[in-house]
């Protein structure tokens, strides 16, 4: 197995490529930045930052972390720099899009469940727009061309591309592009300036990249652990321990109506024997709905808890 013995705190802050470890590259600040050192750390990786915050070194796991600019993550993975990276999956593509090699620059090991946003066309409120053929000789500023140009040539569209670094929804109001292709979460920032969202050109969310450069059996078996982790909190962030009372009668009925749930444990309960106890772990969100359903069938005592850990 390779060697977790903490390394001397002077070492700590420069042994970046060290073959026994795994470097895993994250933002460090912006949209993932924090769900993604969550996620990590709710997995058990506890890390010792360097004095200039660029580096973690795993104290619990054979693995280290990269905190640098998320524009940054795909060339790091490609490059071999870093095993893995968590970014964006428009960011990762945008990326993909612009290399020359004929090979993959890196694989995508795992999707993950936060950071949903999507990549869209926008343009000023008062603009009649009918479809893609609106976009026809416009022009469209953007920090994604490639991402943008292959949706205009899907299209059979013929506008030009601004590339730029930042501020993209300002371009219409200073009159240096027609439209925009940009991020869009929550679509404030569009109506805050005066645009309104006409096309969806991707969905996106936060996943984790692999290098193409292959990982030793020793740290492949790492991964496959901190993976395991992965998925096991992703679950626990979508699952809900629900306990309740039911009629013996009405235990098939009331078990049908758990979201998500697989056939719940069923105990007795003191004191009666017309009555037990229902116990499951439901993978989908339990909504008031839910809890009224269960009722109207018979249940009473609902308790609806959050999972911590789960390993299946």
């Amino acid at each position: 197995m390779p060697n977790s013995t903490p390394l001397p705190k002077t070492a700590r802050v420069t042994n970046y490529n060290d073959p026994d470890r795994i470097t895993i590259a994250i933002q460090k600040s912006g949209r993932l930045a924090d769900s993604s050192r969550s996620l990590l750390d709710r997995c058990g990786l506890h890390v010792t930052r360097s004095k200039d915050g660029l580096f973690g070194y795993g104290e619990s796991m054979p693995v280290d972390l990269l905190f640098i600019r998320d524009d940054d993550i795909p060339a790091f993975v490609a490059d071999g720099h870093a095993d893995f990276g968590i970014v964006g999956r428009n960011v990762a593509e945008e990326f993909a899009l612009s290399a020359t090699d004929s090979r993959p620059p890196f694989s995508v090991r795992k999707s993950l469940s936060f950071g949903a946003c999507r990549l869209s066309i926008a343009v000023g409120e008062d603009v009649d727009y009918v479809g893609p053929s609106s976009l026809d000789n416009l022009r469209i500023a953007t920090t994604y061309p490639n991402i943008t140009r292959r949706f205009l040539e899907l299209h059979n569209l013929d506008a030009d591309i601004a590339t730029l670094a930042g501020s993209v929804e300002l371009a219409p109001r200073l009159g240096s592009a027609d439209a925009i292709a940009d991020i869009v979460s929550t679509g404030r920032t569009l109506r805050a300036h005066h645009l309104k969202e006409v096309e969806v050109i991707m969905r996106s969310t936060a996943v984790v990249l692999q290098s193409s450069e292959p990982l030793t059996d020793d740290l492949e078996a790492v991964a496959k652990r901190l993976f395991l982790r992965i998925d096991s909190t992703l679950r626990v962030d979508e699952s809900k321990y629900v306990m309740l009372h039911a009629p013996v009668g009405a235990v098939d009925s009331i078990a049908e109506l758990l979201p998500g749930a697989e056939q719940p444990s069923v105990l007795p309960l003191a004191g009666t024997s017309d009555r037990v106890a229902l116990h499951a772990v439901c993978r989908e969100a339990v909504l008031w709905e839910h809890l009224e359903n269960l009722k109207s069938a018979g249940a009473s005592a609902i308790l609806v808890m959050p999972v911590e850990r789960m390993l299946l």
